[in-house]
C-alpha cells in the first residue's frame, strides 16, 4: 500500500528553493510518480521504501501534490512552499505557547472577535504564515506510536491545536514570517528532560570516548536485563506511580513554590524520576533519534533550532563533544551538510539551597565553542532570561527573538552581525597590574545597568576574586583590577549557574560568559 511519511500531510510547508525530497513506503518495485505544481519527479521502491526529488521552488502558497503507484493515489491539499525549521532539544523548547509569557495574547491574535484593536496588526498577518507538525512522542516501537502517526498532521495557527505549539517556534516564526515574508513551518521534535545522547545513534555515541558511558551506563542497568515485556510493564507502574507524584507534588509547590524538594519527597514519598532505565524509558540514550528523528529524515529543511543542554549537566565535560557529533549526525541523516544549527545557550538557573557547581558554564562554554568552530551556526544568548528556582522560564519571546537574528544574520543575511550578538569575548591582554579584556561588537560601547558585575581575575593559585570592572578609553573594552590579586594570569565573566547580568551591548543584548582559560576550575 501506498504510503508517505508521516510528515507529510495537507497544510504541510515545504522548503523553498532547494531539492525537495518526497518519501515513504510501497510495494517493491512499484514506480511512484510525484506531482507539485508543474513539476514531476518518479522513483522506484526499493525494499518497500521510496524517494522521489522535485526541483526547486520559490515562496508559494496554496499548491496540491498528488502521489500515485498506478494503483493507490494520495493528494495534499493547502500546501505553502517557504521555510522550514525543525525545533528540537528538551523541556524549554517543548514549553507550550499557552504557558508562555504573552501566549495568551498570541493565541488571541488568532480570533478577530477576540482581538484587542490595539494588538499589533502586522503579527496578527505573520501567525497566518505560521504553521506546525508536532513529531508524535512515543518513546519504543509499538502500535501507539503507529496509531499516532497515522492522525498527525501539520496544522494552522487559529486551530485549538496551536496552544500547544513551542512557545520558542512560534515566537521565531513570527519574526521570520515579517521579515521574510513567507510561510514559516516549524517542525517540534523535542521532549523534555531528555539528554543530547537520546536524539543520537548508537554508534555515534559509542565513537568517542567522553559519549560511550551514556550507552554503556544504559546497557549495564540491571533493567535491561530483563525480557522486552516486562520492561514494559516495568515502566507502566513507573507512570502510574509518577503522574499521582506529580499531581500530589504540585498541590503543595500550588502553595509554597520554593518548598524543598527533600521536604516535597517526605510528604509524598520518593521522586522515582525518570523511572526505570530500560526499552520503554524515553530519556535512554538513542530512543528518541529511533521512534521521532529518524521519522523526519531525509525531510528538506532550513536548519535547526536547538535548546538543550540542562539534563547533561552531570556531565558537563562530555558535552562539547556530545553535541558536535549530534550536530554532525543530524546534517547526515538529512542528507545536508549545510543545514544551518542554531543553538541556544542555556541561561542563569539554580535551584534554592543548592550547590554552585559551574555545571552550567561548562555547558554555556561548550555551546559557544560549538558556534565558534562548526559551520553555519548560531548561537543566541539568553543569559540575561533565566530565573531563579525556576528551571522553565515562561518569557519565552526574548529567546525565540534572538534566534531569529541569528537566522536573519547567520542564513539570510538581513541583519549584521553586530546587531545580532551583544558583546562577545575575543582576547585579553595583560596591564598594569589587572587585565584588559577585548569583545566583538562593541563598537558602540556598552550598556550597563549598575556597576558592572560578574568579573573575576585569579593569579597563579587559580583563586578567583572579584575584579573591579572599568571602561578603557577607546569604550569597547573593560579593564579589570582586584586588591587580592597581585598578577593575574586568568579572568572570567558569569562563571556561576545563577548570579544578577548587567552588562549588555548598545543593542540590548548580553555579553556573553566566558572564561580566558579553559583549564581552570
Amino acid at each position: 500500500m501506498l504510503r508517505t511519511a508521516a510528515v507529510f500531510s495537507d497544510n504541510m510547508v515545504l522548503q523553498r528553493n532547494k531539492t525537495i525530497r518526497v518519501f515513504g513506503t510501497a510495494q517493491t518495485g512499484s514506480r511512484i510518480r510525484v506531482s507539485l505544481l508543474d513539476q514531476t519527479a518518479e522513483a522506484v521502491c526499493r525494499n518497500g521504501k521510496w524517494i522521489a526529488y522535485l526541483p526547486e521552488f520559490e515562496a508559494a502558497e496554496g499548491a496540491v501534490m498528488e502521489i500515485t503507484d498506478g494503483k493507490d493515489t494520495l493528494r495534499f491539499t493547502n500546501i505553502a512552499i517557504g521555510e522550514v525549521w525543525l525545533a528540537g532539544g528538551q523541556s524549554n523548547m517543548e514549553l507550550e505557547l499557552q504557558n508562555a509569557d504573552g501566549g495568551r495574547e498570541i493565541l488571541q491574535n488568532a480570533d478577530s472577535d477576540q482581538r484587542d484593536p490595539s494588538d499589533d496588526m502586522e503579527t496578527a498577518d505573520a501567525l497566518k504564515r505560521v504553521r506546525f507538525y508536532y513529531t508524535p512522542k512515543v518513546a519504543y516501537e509499538c502500535e501507539a506510536l503507529w496509531e499516532a502517526e497515522k492522525n498527525s498532521r501539520w496544522e494552522l495557527f487559529g486551530e485549538a491545536e496551536a496552544a500547544k505549539w513551542s512557545a520558542v517556534g512560534v515566537f521565531f516564526a513570527i519574526r521570520l514570517a515579517k521579515k521574510l515574508n513567507v510561510t514559516v513551518g516549524i517542525i517540534g521534535c523535542n521532549w523534555g528532560g531528555t539528554s543530547a545522547s537520546a536524539w543520537m545513534s548508537r554508534e555515534a555515541l559509542m565513537e568517542q570516548e567522553s559519549t560511550k558511558s551514556y550507552v554503556e551506563e544504559y546497557e549495564n542497568s540491571e533493567w535491561v536485563k530483563k525480557p522486552e515485556a516486562e520492561q514494559i510493564k516495568d515502566y507502566e507502574e513507573y507512570v502510574a506511580y509518577h503522574t499521582d507524584w506529580e499531581r500530589r507534588a504540585g498541590e503543595i509547590y500550588a502553595k509554597n513554590p520554593r518548598e524543598s524538594f527533600d521536604k516535597v519527597q517526605k510528604i509524598v514519598g520518593p521522586c522515582r524520576y525518570p523511572g526505570p532505565m530500560n526499552c520503554a524509558n524515553f530519556t535512554r540514550p538513542a530512543g528518541l533519534y529511533e521512534t521521532m528523528l529518524k521519522k523526519l529524515t531525509p525531510f528538506t529543511l532550513r536548519g535547526f533550532l536547538y535548546y538543550q543542554g540542562e539534563s547533561d549537566e552531570h556531565k558537563p565535560d562530555s558535552y562539547y563533544a556530545l553535541l558536535t557529533r549530534m550536530i554532525r549526525q543530524w546534517r547526515e541523516d538529512f542528507q545536508d551538510n549545510g543545514l544551518f544549527f542554531l543553538l541556544v545557550q542555556l541561561p542563569m538557573h539554580q535551584y534554592e539551597g543548592t550547590e554552585d557547581n559551574k555545571s552550567w558554564c561548562v555547558i554555556r562554554e561548550a555551546q559557544m565553542r560549538a558556534y565558534e568552530n562548526i559551520k553555519n551556526t548560531g548561537l543566541a544568548v539568553i543569559i540575561d532570561c533565566g530565573q531563579f528556582h525556576e528551571i522553565h522560564p515562561r518569557n519565552k519571546k526574548p529567546v525565540g527573538e534572538r534566534l531569529a537574528l541569528q537566522a536573519l544574520c547567520q542564513v539570510y543575511g538581513r541583519v549584521k552581525t553586530e546587531d545580532a550578538f551583544g558583546p562577545l569575548y575575543r582576547d585579553f591582554l595583560y596591564r598594569d597590574g589587572g587585565m584588559e579584556i577585548f569583545f566583538l561588537y562593541t563598537e558602540n560601547g556598552f550598556l550597563m545597568k549598575g556597576a558592572p558585575l560578574g568579573f573575576e581575575i585569579a593569579g597563579e593559585d587559580g583563586i578567583f576574586y572579584p575584579a573591579k570592572a572599568g571602561f578603557t578609553e577607546s569604550g569597547n573594552s573593560i579593564f579589570l583590577k582586584a586588591k587580592q590579586v597581585e598578577r593575574p594570569l586568568m579572568a572570567r565573566y558569569l562563571w556561576t549557574n545563577y548570579a544578577e547580568v548587567n552588562v549588555f551591548g548598545k543593542n540590548g543584548l548580553p555579553a556573553a560568559p566566558f572564561r580566558t582559560h579553559f583549564f581552570d576550575k
